[in-house]
């Protein structure tokens, strides 16, 4: 199959966290479409595991989910960062441990029928306890557990959070393997 070819762009919004366009495509089965996508620069997500096996979580308020969330710490990419960069920064920020050693766990897709978003997905060992610096939109608390019991959460639909039962079940993986 053949890619999909741009034939045009109309620009809607351009925010600090995310780009709004439509955009007219000619999709490989040679229909033209127009579609609506939202252009983010990408996140970072960590599981931090400590030396006794336990996960560091994040419950975090979530204004678009209506509540708070467990989920793993991440953010957004700053403008050129690289993703390991960014995972160190956000398991620091949000958890107040610093990451000895960060493992690539892979990236994933968010939300591919409309955004480009990509998050790239790390095992953090070797933590090393400083002080979390939490943003200004950042209300969370941080929640320790054994990371096959979050694993299990993630398996068995207790938690909602996409990056984050990616993240856990990569993670058991990797450590299983």
């Amino acid at each position: 199959m053949s890619d999909g070819e741009r034939l045009g762009r109309r620009e809607i919004h351009a925010g600090s966290v995310v780009h709004l366009t439509v955009d007219t495509v000619r999709i490989p089965n040679g229909n033209v479409v127009e579609l609506e996508l939202i252009h983010h620069r990408g996140a970072a997500a960590v599981v931090p595991l400590d030396a006794e096996g336990n996960v560091v979580l994040v419950r975090q308020y979530r204004y678009a989910t209506g509540g708070y969330l467990l989920e793993v710490p991440a953010g957004k990419l700053d403008g050129g960062e690289a993703p390991e960069v960014c995972a160190r920064r956000e398991v620091e920020e949000e958890t107040g441990f610093r990451a000895g050693t960060l493992i690539p766990l892979g990236w994933i897709w968010t939300t591919p029928g409309f955004t480009d978003e990509k998050i790239w997905l790390f095992l953090a060992r070797d933590l090393v306890a400083t002080a979390s610096d939490l943003q200004e939109d950042e209300v969370l608390t941080v929640e320790h557990m054994p990371l096959e019991q979050a694993a299990a959460m993630a398996a068995r639909g207790e938690l909602n959070d996409a990056k984050s039962i990616c993240a856990l079940l990569r993670a058991r993986e990797h450590l299983a393997g």
